[in-house]
């Protein structure tokens, strides 16, 4: 009898309670971002470090940080076998708007093989995957078929703050072979995907201030300078209109890929068709000369996700708002620097400024690109798994997104992570009416079961 017999087994007998499980971590409200409901983060923690100490995990505890917990376990008796630091994260998105979703995003609900809710796919469900293949291991067999420690934040929706200080002062204590993490998508059902690249970002918060307060248009329409007005000028001329970022010395840094891997990137990643029918759009849009895969993964980009000023109610009203705010969203390649990219950025909204307005640029996020060498031992392990587990070869593909931690993980411990994804390219992530495709829930367990197992055997690590 094999030894991912009994385990596989116990998996899919336990089916249901594993959903039902899930659906009960989905509906802690765990968003990080908003304030209000950090008691809701430190429940959804406390129920997830239980969780853990009823399958059999040890050493659980819940570090404090100056925002969100920690949640940390481990099983250490595999004597002489590798070590697999687990990660993930139990924190989400904001669910607004609330008015666009079929049902209550923290009221999860099942419907064609789906669990819609937040959070259900980024990253409850994909991380609870790995978790209920500990608990089908320890369950059947008594033990793991190597050491595994957990480390699953709630900060990464925010940009994990607090992650890597913790790492560079516990870099004993969580000391492993490889990381494995699940928080990417697939390009579809019966296609398997390690990521091997992530995007770095740089998040800032730029505002535009000018009179002390607001004033009648009437009265100074002409004479005063709107700093809404301002804003959006200095907005505008941050990328041209092809999407092009202007501030100088933004690409000196930025690796070129290879023909080679442009190659490579063509056969096995989306292409232009299907990454506009996922966005539900009928054209493109970006730096000329690239693939939308390329211009998503390999390109560095900017994004303009909010802008406030002014009157937002009904109906006119007449006044010069006093201040406007935009918030800015880099994401950058191999070999770009986040702080450097700050600096630069901050140097060329100054000198964008009109002496009629002030400026100030708040950072808000700053995370590393990542690339992993798609021919480690952790990668074949995590290949193999996915055959095991999905039945069909996984495909090697890069993510335009960013993970702080798995960026962490890589500078500040120096260890690769294989990224498996169990999301679809339609979980709508971010995005109202999310989801997770159970199918991938359960598939994503046994990939989990067969990895452990194929990292026990793979001796090269």
């Amino acid at each position: 009898m094999s030894q991912t017999d009994q385990p596989l087994a116990y998996a899919h007998a336990n089916r249901a309670r594993f959903v039902t499980e899930l659906r009960e971590f989905v509906r802690f409200p765990s968003v990080s971002a908003r304030p209000e409901h950090a008691r809701d983060t430190a429940r959804c923690a406390e129920w997830l470090a239980d969780h853990l100490r009823r399958i059999g995990m040890e050493h659980v505890a819940v570090f404090p940080t100056r925002s969100h917990p920690l949640v940390y376990a481990e099983w250490l008796h595999a004597a002489g076998a590798p070590t697999v630091l687990i990660y993930g994260h139990y924190d989400v998105q904001p669910a607004e708007p609330l008015d666009e979703w079929h049902s209550p995003p923290f009221d999860p609900v099942e419907s064609r093989n789906n669990l819609y809710g937040r959070g259900a796919s980024d990253d409850k469900g994909q991380l609870l995957a790995h978790i209920k293949a500990l608990e089908s291991c320890l369950r059947t067999r008594g033990s793991l078929p190597v050491n595994v420690k957990c480390l699953l934040e709630g900060e990464e929706e925010i940009g994990s703050p607090n992650f890597a200080p913790f790492l560079a002062e516990n870099k004993k204590a969580l000391a492993a072979d490889v990381i494995v993490a699940s928080d990417t998508t697939m390009p579809g059902k019966d296609r398997p995907a390690i990521t091997y690249s992530m995007r770095g970002a740089l998040s800032l918060e730029l505002e535009i201030s000018g009179p002390e307060a607001d004033l009648h248009d009437g009265h100074f329409g002409g004479i005063v300078h709107n700093p809404l007005k301002g804003l959006c000028d200095i907005v505008a001329q941050l990328q041209t209109s092809v999407g092009l970022i202007t501030i100088p010395g933004f690409y000196d840094r930025v690796r070129e890929v290879s023909d080679e891997e442009r190659a490579f990137m063509a056969s096995n990643g989306p292409t232009d068709e299907q990454l506009l029918n996922t966005a539900g759009i009928g054209r493109g849009w970006g730096e000329r000369g690239h693939t939308l895969y390329e211009r998503a993964t390999i390109r560095p980009a900017l994004t303009i996700t909010g802008i406030a000023g002014g009157y937002q109610g009904p109906g006119p009203k007449s006044i010069i708002p006093a201040r406007a705010v935009a918030k800015l969203n880099f994401r950058l390649v191999p070999d770009q620097d986040p702080l450097e990219i700050d600096r630069l950025s901050r140097d060329h909204i100054a000198r964008l400024t009109p002496f009629t307005l002030r400026s100030t640029t708040k950072l808000q996020l700053a995370a590393k690109p990542v690339v992993v060498d798609r021919r480690h031992p952790l990668i074949r392990a995590a290949a193999a798994a996915c055959y095991k587990g999905f039945g069909a070869t996984p495909v090697f593909v890069r993510s335009g997104g960013t993970n702080p931690a798995v960026g962490a993980f890589h500078y500040e411990l120096g260890l690769p992570t294989a990224l498996i994804a169990f999301g679809l390219p339609d979980d709508r992530i971010h995005a109202p009416n999310e989801k997770f495709y159970l199918p991938n829930f359960h598939k994503g367990i046994a990939t989990s079961i067969w990895f452990l197992h194929e990292v026990a055997i793979d001796r090269e690590l």
